[in-house]
């Protein structure tokens, strides 16, 4: 085909153009990648043991002083829907870490783990630490684990640099030991020190925070304390601990020990040491561009105040879910809010990745959702539905909008769990089509977990151990068959 003068000028023309629009869209880049980028945060996530959602004094609790966790909902936001994934601590625990149900894992069918070593998280499945540490972060826990037990299992296998803690579901706060052994860790090396365990954490996670801020790199760190999980232990408590230790005391989980002044005591020991850790942000000039997370693994136990809501740990009821969770990071969240967004604990994974430039992989999709646009703008709730199940009394519920459905062994109900905390007008019978539409999703959603298996630990109270629980027996372990919800 022959071309005119004229078609060979405008084709050199567009030739040219297109040559120096590539060469400016390069000067642009280079340009662009010259600037000084945005620092990630660094991220401090403030983990309680079996804490209730009125426990702290910002969530009403009026008997007792929290102002160093009260000073993190001040300087952000406190959210006011926040849900475990779990009523018990691995289940939970799992789900933090991968932001994933856990009942897509082996692990996450332990409601707790309790001694089978051949249980863990599998060192190859991505987890909050590990993602972060491909984008530059550096990672440490600090205090408990309790998803799996060496040599197959452990924080070291899974995406943390160091590990300060204990590997169980709990320890005595004074001797660090369970069951007669010793459960005290730096890295992988057994470690023994004498000391309050909650002021050896807090103390350790100065540390920590010191460190990080010479080097410069962004870190994660994991405190994640065991307080105010039993044995019932406050600081000057040596007595208890030792009476514990004698045969037929009953061991750690302490039936016959506690009050609500030493559970309070404990409380306030914890928010001392993060006092210590909000302090040690400040004296570093860390604190503006770090998040800082407070929340807890599942809903109090016995001497938990969980009000609005009835139900306590190892119940699917509102409190044995509801947790309280505060987030502050003054560059980018406004002082002093509240959101009513629901959220559960595997939301942090997308959150806190998205808030670090990461992102999950995509061969492990999380079930989480990235709500940093809501907490970081305050922005109107995004609607959400969540499901649950344990295995303990054939417990399942859903959360869709202001509605849940919940069954415990053959009873089923249907809630409005925002005008009634409390768990007490049923409405299944008045609002059929709701009930029937969420007893089907949920029976869809399960068909999509690993099933329940009797090899599985699950646990919950009986009547000899909580007065309040009088008729309840202690679980059989099997798991409930589900049956189609037309049956």
């Amino acid at each position: 085909m022959a071309f005119s003068s004229k078609d060979l000028i405008t084709r050199r023309d567009l030739l040219c153009g297109a040559a120096a629009g590539m060469i400016g869209l390069a000067v642009r880049r280079v340009a662009r990648d010259a600037q000084p980028r945005e620092k990630p945060p660094n991220i401090v996530f403030i983990l309680a043991d079996d804490l209730g959602y009125a426990d702290v004094s910002c969530y009403g609790r009026p008997d007792l002083s929290t102002p160093n966790t009260d000073r993190i909902a001040a300087q952000g936001l406190r959210l006011l829907q926040a849900y475990a994934n779990s009523a018990v601590c691995t289940a939970t625990r799992t789900a933090l870490i991968t932001g994933r149900y856990q009942y897509r894992l082996r692990l996450g069918l332990e409601e707790p783990l309790a001694g089978n070593s051949d249980v863990g998280l599998p060192p190859e499945h991505p987890t909050l630490p590990s993602l972060l540490k491909k984008v530059g972060y550096s990672t440490t826990l600090v205090g408990k684990w309790h998803l799996g037990v060496l040599p197959k299992f452990g924080p070291l296998k899974s995406g943390y640099d160091h590990f300060y803690g204990f590997r169980g579901g709990a320890v005595d706060y004074f001797s660090h030991s369970a069951g007669g052994k010793d459960d005290l860790w730096d890295d992988d090396v057994p470690l023994r020190q004498p000391g309050y365990l909650t002021d050896l954490l807090g103390s350790r996670a100065v540390e920590v925070v010191n460190g990080y801020a010479k080097s410069g790199q962004p870190f994660l760190l994991s405190l994640h304390f065991n307080a105010p999980h039993w044995p019932w232990e406050a600081p000057g408590d040596e007595a208890e601990s030792e009476r514990l230790r004698q045969p037929g005391s009953g061991g750690l989980a302490d039936f016959d020990g506690g009050s609500q002044k030493t559970y309070q005591r404990m409380i306030e020991e914890m928010d001392r040491q993060i006092g210590h850790v909000l302090q040690a942000l400040d004296a570093n000039g860390l604190t503006k561009n770090t998040i800082v997370v407070f929340t807890s693994d599942n809903g109090g136990e016995r001497f938990a105040d969980t009000w609005p809501f009835t139900g306590k740990k190892t119940e699917l009821l509102e409190g044995g879910l509801r947790i309280p969770a505060v987030i502050s990071w003054p560059d980018r969240i406004a002082r002093g809010q509240t959101s009513d967004q629901v959220f559960i604990s595997m939301d942090w994974v997308p959150t806190l990745l998205a808030a670090a430039g990461g992102e999950p992989d995509p061969s492990y999709p999380t079930d989480g959702m990235n709500l940093l646009p809501v907490l970081a703008h305050n922005g109107k709730p995004i609607p959400r539905k969540l499901f649950w199940r344990y295995k303990a009394n054939a417990q399942r519920a859903v959360r869709d909008g202001d509605y849940k459905f919940l069954k415990i062994l053959d009873n089923t109900f249907l809630f409005n769990v925002v005008e009634d905390p409390l768990e007490r007008a049923n409405l299944k019978e008045r609002q059929k089509d709701t009930y029937q539409r969420l007893v089907r999703e949920w029976y869809e959603w399960n068909s999509l977990m690993l099933p329940e298996i009797k090899e599985s630990f699950t646990h919950s109270f009986d009547g000899q151990e909580l007065a309040d629980h009088f008729g309840a027996k202690k679980s059989d372990q099997m798991p409930d068959i589900p049956r189609s919800p037309d049956d």
